[in-house]
């Protein structure tokens, strides 16, 4: 058993707010030289408000920060002045300039003179020697966008470690990069780690956590769930306290409607075939019938909403095949699936959906008119009698059809979301979280509108970070993590403990 490492970090009873949120409240955290610490959450857990607090990007409103070897409190105004009391953060966009060279990077602000000049051999010898440090034998003279993402990470932490950094944040470091570029990643980490540095591990793959670091900190809501040693912590128990259910609270709640005694017969209205994208979502295979309601579950950023949009065509597929009623249908463009009768409403309804400047009826019959084509418009009375009659039938409340849709609540902006494809009567729809942040009287309306669909026969895949919900409308699960389809679970598995097993992967075990 390995000695208790010294304390590097700590963070006590910090409290942040934003108008009308509670982004952080009273959270503890704690790092110690020499080891790698992931900060765990789901979207809305308060990780970057935490980081951000730590390197001055957000001032705190409460709470202290220490660092070893400094006696008083440290307040970081700016990321400058955190960088000078040695914490560094390495973002997933890299902050660095391409088309300087590599050497420059490494060196820029501080860069070493000679004679008032820039001492360019200096430069570029030290740079070498650092990056020979961590394996990676390039050519430091040539710019850094002719190196791969993978590169650009490690010639970003190189530099941030060579600034004195004791404390190394990485924020999502490896959500570009394939597994032997995650592999070289760990490496370094490991090494760093050996010479006392204290790493904060900002992800969402639950496979890497468990795999190189030796603590966990969970956050929920903006509140410290616990800190844990990774090695104690089975998986399945790790996403119980990252989305809030522990096994005690777990029961199983049946579908309001019976959707599967008619699937057996249904044909395949869509299937893929080895369908993906590379840097997004691995290739997968997917059958859905006809009146089928079909959740895609797994944690933030396990590839729910990359599977969507390569099936809708918002990012266009480079493998496999995905097949309409039995013969290949090509989406290059979401148009391409719109024209099938696929529609998407996405995850984001802010920079996604809604159109802010235009009014309710034009956001309702915008898809609807770019399907007919800019030859055949509709009358100003078509678009009336078709705004009128979803507001209707969604109580979409808006003091008028005209009024701009930025005046209305979410929750009616995502029903005016909903008219919009409706009303191109599709026969397959993507749901990415529809209804989140809305209140629950909206939730549960939206909620049977899913299951009253899928009884006339529409197909519909159904996204929820919420596993209620998804056990309300889904008559069929499947289990996403780590950009890879890894199971399904059947209607008569699904429980919230079988989910969460499936999403944690490994049972009870870690």
């Amino acid at each position: 058993m390995n000695k208790e490492k010294e304390v590097l970090l700590t963070m006590r009873n910090i409290d942040k707010r934003f108008p009308g949120v509670t982004a952080l409240s009273k959270v503890d955290f704690t790092l110690r030289a020499g080891e790698i610490h992931a900060l765990m959450g789901e979207n809305g857990a308060g990780k970057s408000t935490l980081i951000k607090v730590l390197t001055g990007v957000e001032e705190a409103d409460g709470g202290e920060i220490h660092m070893q070897g400094i006696e008083h409190p440290i307040q970081n105004r700016s990321p400058q002045e955190a960088q000078a009391n040695g914490i560094s953060t390495v973002y997933q966009e890299i902050n660095l300039c391409p088309n300087l060279s590599v050497a420059e990077n490494i060196f820029i602000g501080r860069e070493p003179k000679k004679f008032g000049r820039v001492d360019w051999k200096t430069i570029n010898r030290k740079a070498k020697e650092i990056l020979d440090r961590f394996q990676i034998h390039i050519d430091v003279t040539k710019p850094l966008e002719n190196y791969s993402v993978a590169i650009q990470q490690m010639v970003a932490i190189a530099r941030a470690v060579d600034i004195s950094s004791r404390v190394l944040i990485l924020d999502e470091p490896t959500s570009s990069l394939d597994e032997q570029e995650v592999e070289k990643l760990f490496n370094v980490m490991r090494n760093l780690k050996e010479q006392g540095i204290g790493i904060i591990f900002v992800t969402h793959f639950l496979e890497q956590v468990y795999k190189v670091s030796d603590r966990i900190t969970v956050l929920r809501n903006g509140t410290l769930v616990g800190e844990f040693e990774t090695n104690k912590l089975p998986r399945v128990q790790l996403v119980a306290k990252m989305i809030g259910k522990e096994f005690d609270d777990l029961s199983m709640i049946k579908n309001k409607v019976d959707l599967s005694k008619n699937q057996e017969k249904a044909g395949v209205i869509l299937e893929a075939e080895q369908l993906g994208r590379t840097g997004a979502i691995k290739p997968f295979d997917l059958k859905i019938r006809k009146g089928e309601v079909v959740g895609l579950s797994g944690l933030l950023g396990s590839g729910r909403s990359e599977m969507s949009r390569v099936i809708y065509g918002a990012e266009r597929a480079d493998t496999g095949v995905l097949k309409w009623k039995g013969k290949k249908l090509v989406v290059n463009v979401p148009m391409d699936a719109m024209k099938a009768g696929i529609t998407y409403l996405p995850e984001n309804r802010m920079t996604e959906g809604i159109i802010a400047d235009l009014s309710v009826r034009e956001n309702i019959i915008i898809a609807l008119q770019a399907k007919h084509g800019i030859l055949h418009l509709m009358s100003r009375k078509e678009q009336e009698e078709f705004t009128d009659r979803y507001i209707d039938l969604l109580q979409i409340k808006t003091p008028d059809r005209d009024v701009p849709i930025s005046q209305l609540s979410g929750g009616n902006q995502q029903k005016v979301i909903l008219a919009r494809w409706l009303l191109t009567n599709p026969e397959f729809m993507i749901l990415d979280e529809p209804t989140r942040g809305i209140d629950v009287g909206t939730k549960a309306e939206i909620q049977k509108l899913v299951l009253s669909l899928a009884e006339k026969g529409k197909s519909i895949i159904f996204i929820s970070s919420e596993i209620e919900e998804m056990l309300r409308v889904c008559s069929r699960m499947i289990i996403l993590r780590d950009g890879s389809k890894v199971g399904e679970l059947d209607e008569d598995r699904l429980t919230q403990e079988e989910i969460m097993k499936a999403i944690a992967g490994g049972g009870y075990h870690a």
